[in-house]
């Protein structure tokens, strides 16, 4: 195997890999065609597998004229409507749209999605579908509340749609970022309502303004079977909608850093969503079979609040599968276990992105030397490797022939410069996908100005460096790294390889900055490392 030709391909994979997401990235949000029809359920049976729609809230028909109720609690403010029991908005009050000090609070409604029905309770009887916040004459008692740590309160909400008598009991606790509810329906008329009874939640998105390019606001299922899927694409969300692959333990719109879900409380549920007017809809349905006369209860939940996986976790129905990594889940996961151990010590992600970058290059420290060597090996061959090109250019059996007796003469190992290079590049993409989709970097502050000046500058490690400073440094580290590095005495290649740190330099300018602070910290280890190495070997040739 050609080393050089390998390293190339392995450099090249490493670009497209971390480019993709660079150059096409996630669509940012959009507003949908204002004339988008309404989905409706079409023949739906009790035993139908195919999922109820999300209803696509028409503004002007979820114009709320009930009386507000404001639910007060250590962890956010939420507003009820009595018109249907329906969320008008949700504030997070640990959490802030930037990190300016007159940021506003995030609210995972919206006021572009105030009047979506969010939390709104739908009935779907074969062949409609019934917002029952429409229906008029709804009643609540509640009033406003104010709750205190290890306190809840029961909002429960009187209606009558589609037949039916509805009463819904939300429970609010002051200690969770969950609400769950109990739904009881009563058959008042003289027919079955049979088909499903569906959940909406909406909001105008959890990306803020300048985010949305490596932090989508998107719709999420978890499957029963088949773990996790998710939807980012806007467009195709605004002109088909997204509907779940079988039963779900959950639906949601999530970003990076926040989850507003809906979690049925039983089995066979399935879930929808769309986007329409600048507003994300998902739903979770459940089979509902009522005959005169007779009552049904239907319970689900709602989590609201920060994507932690450590809060998630404690939550029903699997919600931690919210939090996904992909395919390098399994490695992402542990590294950010370890960078909290070393945030708990230092109380800076900054510092403790780069005691993590240590550790790491400390564990591959044997492997980064193997590959040294094997590139020395291999450049004081390649002279020899050269001649027998020339001698043998017409009859490439007998140079391959002669080539690998020369690796063996010398007991070199033609990809033993690459194997370990090939090892370390999943923890790069784990870490990338930990760094990226982590709330704990999210505002978490590095260096909050720069030095000497008022200039604020890695104050958010989510953010990329609004300076541009650290990509070019790293830049200028990769520069030196390739320059240090032995080469196979090929001038082309060099060249090639010299232009790597410039690409690499354009794709991490809007990078996060927590990521580009790894990779920076990683040249500059590696720089160490290869200068000692060069040290010994001068050692060893002047002996």
């Amino acid at each position: 195997m050609d080393t050089k030709r390998l390293i190339a391909a392995l450099t090249l994979s490493l670009i497209i890999l971390i480019g993709w997401s660079y150059l096409f990235p996630p669509e940012a949000p959009k507003t949908t065609p204002a004339q988008q029809a309404n989905t409706t359920q079409q023949n739906a049976t009790p035993q139908a597998t195919a999922p109820a729609p999300v209803a696509a809230v028409d503004a002007a028909s979820a114009t709320l004229t009930g009386r507000p109720i404001t639910v007060v609690t250590p962890l956010f403010t939420a507003r009820f409507n009595t018109q249907g029991g329906v969320l008008e908005s949700f504030v997070l009050k640990k959490y802030h749209e930037t990190i300016a000090e007159d940021s506003p609070l995030i609210d995972l409604v919206g006021q572009g999605a105030r009047d979506k029905a969010s939390l709104g309770l739908m009935i779907l009887p074969q062949g409609g579908e019934v917002h029952t916040w429409n229906a008029p004459n709804w009643t609540c008692d509640a009033t406003d509340v104010n709750l205190q740590d290890g306190q809840k309160t029961i909002l429960v909400f009187h209606g009558a749609a589609a037949g039916l008598n509805i009463e819904r009991r939300l429970t609010v606790s002051a200690d969770s970022y969950l609400v769950t509810e109990q739904t009881t329906l009563t058959n008042v008329g003289g027919t079955p309502v049979n088909g499903h009874v569906a959940y909406n939640v909406a909001t105008a998105g959890l990306s803020p303004k300048g985010e949305d390019k490596y932090n989508p606001t998107r719709v999420a299922f978890g499957r029963v079977k088949g773990g996790f899927e998710d939807f980012t694409s806007h467009d195709d969300l605004a002109k088909k909608g997204a509907a779940s692959e079988g039963a779900v333990n959950w639906a949601a719109v999530e970003s990076n850093y926040f989850l507003f879900a809906v979690l049925p409380g039983q089995s066979g549920a399935l879930g929808r969503g769309l986007m329409k007017d600048g507003t994300f809809h998902v739903a979770a349905s459940m089979a509902a079979n009522i005959a005169p006369g007779q009552t049904t209860v239907v319970k689900t939940s709602y989590y609201m609040g920060p994507a932690d996986r450590g809060i998630l976790s404690d939550m029903p129905n699997k919600l931690e599968q919210a939090v996904d990594f992909g395919w390098f889940h399994i490695i992402a996961v542990p590294l950010l276990k370890v960078l909290d151990i070393f945030y708990k010590v230092v109380h800076n992600y900054g510092i403790a992105i780069i005691l993590l970058t240590l550790l790491i290059k400390l564990i591959f420290w044997p492997l980064s030397q193997k590959s040294y060597r094997s590139m020395e090996q291999m450049k004081r061959i390649q002279p020899m490797i050269q001649k027998l090109r020339e001698k043998y250019a017409d009859d490439k059996e007998a140079m391959n022939k002669e080539i690998m007796a020369l690796y063996k003469t010398y007991k070199v190992n033609p990809a033993g410069g690459c194997l370990p290079m090939i090892v370390q590049i999943p923890v790069f993409f784990g870490l990338y996908k930990a760094l990226l989709g982590s709330i704990e970097l999210r505002h978490a502050a590095f260096i909050t100005h720069l030095p000497f000046t008022n200039l604020v500058w890695l104050a958010d490690l989510s953010a990329k460096d609004p300076y541009y400073i650290t990509p070019l440094i790293m830049g200028a580290t990769m520069f030196l790294q390739q320059k240090m590095t032995p080469t196979g005495g090929d001038p082309t290649q060099a060249k090639i390889m010299l232009i790597m740190p410039v690409v690499f330099t354009f794709l991490f300018l809007n990078f996060p900055s927590g990521l580009v602070v790894y990779w920076l910290v990683n040249n500059v280890l590696s720089i160490t490392q290869q200068w000692w190495m060069m040290r010994g070997s001068k050692k060893k040739a002047a002996a």
